[in-house]
């Protein structure tokens, strides 16, 4: 029997919008500034494609420190300023777009103040801890019931974490999207959140170090110079295939940057059990 190739066609909504996809990017540290910048740039080239972009809204609640400069995108000159605040302002001025800085942690209490402001089709989330991945996890199954026709319906969830020279990202669907049939791939409509696939590492995972770096040589022994720019570029790259290709084989990977390799994550087919008690695989 032939076995057919899971994959993950993208939702219609994406490729196709009456809108501004709208993002919500969730930290603007190491790997939030550059994945900053490069929607920015994907924005510029969707908008040559007659695609209508972006519409982000970037939330961080830190302001710029001294460890912060050369490996996250700040200079001197922002020092004490809000992180989400100098990098939207920058990215307006220089793209002409309108995206909008959050001086807030995007957290269950935030969201229940702003109603509907705080869901959009995309989220993006770099944070640095697993509480935050948990959190926003839970706050991302409650939307997936929401209106199916409802403009800022919560789509998708990328997230993006690392180590010192280690990282992961992982895609998911916020719910499960209706696929087409094929008799040449499997189509799975849900794509597990990372809080899911990882559940019990993350679940054993140390604490993250909080302790704030007090310069950038301090905060070069805990995090790789490139790590997150290396992170973002790939990142970035999947969620170009994500719109303009229409068609994932892969919803993430593995980065190790000190060994220059990569894994891919590859699409699988939810397992289910048969009437013998036996493990088979289903398209979703």
């Amino acid at each position: 029997m032939k076995t057919l190739t899971p994959i993950h066609i993208t939702d219609n909504y994406l490729i196709n919008p009456t809108n501004p996809i709208t993002v919500n990017i969730i930290g603007c540290g190491g790997t939030g500034s550059q994945m900053l910048t490069n929607l920015a740039r994907m924005q510029q080239a969707m908008l040559a494609l007659n695609h209508p972009g972006f519409m982000v809204y970037a939330y961080d609640d830190d302001t710029v420190s001294e460890a912060n400069l050369g490996r996250q995108l700040f200079a001197e000159a922002e020092l004490g300023l809000s992180k989400s605040v100098v990098l939207v302002n920058r990215i307006n001025r220089f793209f002409g777009t309108n995206w909008k800085a959050v001086t807030r942690r995007y957290d269950a209490d935030y969201v229940e103040s702003q109603s509907n402001e705080g869901k959009a089709n995309l989220f993006i989330s770099c944070v640095d801890n697993a509480v935050s991945r948990f959190e926003i996890a839970a706050m991302l199954q409650e939307f997936s019931s929401y209106n199916t026709y409802e403009r800022n319906r919560p789509l998708y969830w990328m997230d993006l974490g690392n180590s010192k020279d280690t990282g992961q990202v992982i895609l998911s669907t916020i719910g499960k999207h209706k696929q087409p049939e094929s008799k040449k791939y499997a189509p799975v409509g849900n794509l597990p959140f990372v809080t899911e696939t990882f559940k019990d590492l993350l679940a054993t995972a140390d604490a993250t170090d909080d302790t704030p770096s007090c310069s950038l040589a301090e905060a070069l022994t805990k995090q790789d110079l490139f790590i997150n720019s290396a992170l973002a570029t790939m990142g970035s790259s999947l969620l170009w295939q994500l719109f303009r290709e229409g068609i994932l084989f892969n919803c993430g990977f593995f980065m190790n940057l000190k060994d220059f390799r990569t894994t891919p994550i590859k699409i699988t087919s939810p397992v289910i059990k048969n009437l013998n008690g036996e493990q088979q695989s289903q398209a979703a």
